[in-house]
């Protein structure tokens, strides 16, 4: 899975937002005002939720140890990041971004989901 085809499925989700709060090295993709990924353009990965706790976390780093970390700061909320263009095949990609993305909405007030 390249970069784009990362960034295209996060911005296809119902109510995706691109921004770019930190600069034009980072995009973060948000639904209703919450971050559902990090896309790292530099360093080549993606920062998800990855569960409610951080064993769920945990149990995708020991599928990939190579290729996913704890998240700096917020990893133990959860939060991995996932190396682009490495060793996770693309359809696990696709799963970590669907995931973090259900999660946050789910989380979101009734008003602030998007209709999908």
């Amino acid at each position: 899975m390249t970069l784009d085809d990362v960034i295209d499925h996060c911005m296809a989700k119902p109510g995706a937002e691109e921004t770019y709060p930190w600069g034009e090295e980072e995009l973060v993709c948000k639904v209703g005002g919450k971050a559902f990924a990090f896309i790292g353009f530099q360093a080549r990965a993606v920062t998800v939720k990855c569960g409610a706790s951080a064993e769920e976390a945990a149990e995708w780093r020991q599928r990939h140890p190579e290729d996913i970390v704890a998240s700096a700061y917020i990893g133990r909320y959860g939060w991995n990041r996932v190396r682009i263009d490495a060793g996770v095949p693309a359809e696990e990609v696709r799963e970590l971004l669907d995931r973090s993305y259900r999660d946050v909405v789910a989380r979101l007030p009734k008003s602030k989901r998007p209709v999908a």
